[in-house]
């Protein structure tokens, strides 16, 4: 018999590993995941607002985390300076805002926690938000599928296609911000790009077609999660850290397998 609490934290990892998978292809793809790392520091800032004004964690990380990447996507329509220069003012400067807050305000609040997660903790509020963040997150791509991934081959050809391209950047910028808001509770800042990259990093080489490499992403992030949370479970070690680390593993196990499978194939 399972425990309820380990059940949910399961369920809660699962649903994460499915939007992140799926996500994280288009990360990787486009090249990204200094903004998925960045848009997860400014979360802190997020987490200090929300527990301070009583709007609760995971509003004021999308509210937060929402106005990220309005600003970064204002500041780069204007071209003041280079997209990772902008993330790396942005993000640091939410995250030691959120510190800031968070020590002036005398908010009793597990930095530990936050930072790298505790996916043990999940409550039923945790997975209806994750649950309808999820939903909405997986909704909007079934719908923008074709168009997003044809952005993401050639902007130009997607242009000519009459995609609107200011408009699907930010859909997906917002989008990431989603995923983000309602998965950092779950993962930690400092662990969520984790669940972005590997995964879909891990896929690459083995598939030929955007929807092969999603689904694997999608697998490979669920063996992790199942896989990180018995391991912890077994050893007593930090959920977040043994999930990110399973990834790592099969990431590398990957890697070797793909480069046997091409010597194979060549010989």
């Amino acid at each position: 018999m399972i425990d309820s609490f380990i059940l949910m934290a399961l369920i809660a990892g699962i649903g994460i590993a499915i939007v992140t998978g799926i996500m994280g292809c288009f990360v990787v793809w486009r090249r990204m995941a200094y903004f998925g790392d960045s848009l997860a520091h400014s979360a802190m800032l997020g987490i200090a607002i929300g527990i301070g004004f009583g709007i609760g964690v995971s509003t004021g990380i999308l509210l937060i985390c929402s106005a990220f990447a309005m600003v970064l996507f204002w500041l780069q329509q204007k071209g003041i300076l280079a997209t990772d220069t902008l993330l790396g003012i942005l993000a640091h400067g939410a995250l030691s805002s959120g510190v800031v807050l968070i020590s002036i305000s005398g908010l009793t609040v597990d930095l530990h926690a936050l930072l790298f997660g505790d996916i043990l903790t999940v409550t039923g509020s945790d997975l209806l938000v994750i649950g309808g963040g999820g939903a909405l997150v997986l909704l909007t791509i079934f719908l923008v599928w074709p168009r997003l991934v044809l952005m993401t081959l050639s902007e130009d050809l997607a242009s000519a296609e009459g995609i609107n391209i200011f408009w699907m950047r930010l859909v997906f910028l917002l989008l990431m911000t989603l995923v983000v808001a309602v998965s950092v509770r779950i993962v930690g800042i400092l662990l969520i790009t984790s669940m972005l990259i590997i995964p879909a990093a891990t896929a690459r080489p083995f598939a030929r077609r955007p929807e092969t490499m999603a689904l694997l992403a999608v697998i490979i992030g669920i063996i992790g999660v199942m896989s990180g949370i018995a391991l912890s479970l077994s050893v007593d070690t930090p959920t977040g850290p043994s999930i990110v680390l399973i990834l790592s593993v099969m990431f590398a196990l990957g890697i070797m397998a793909s480069g046997l499978f091409e010597r194979l194939r060549l010989s």
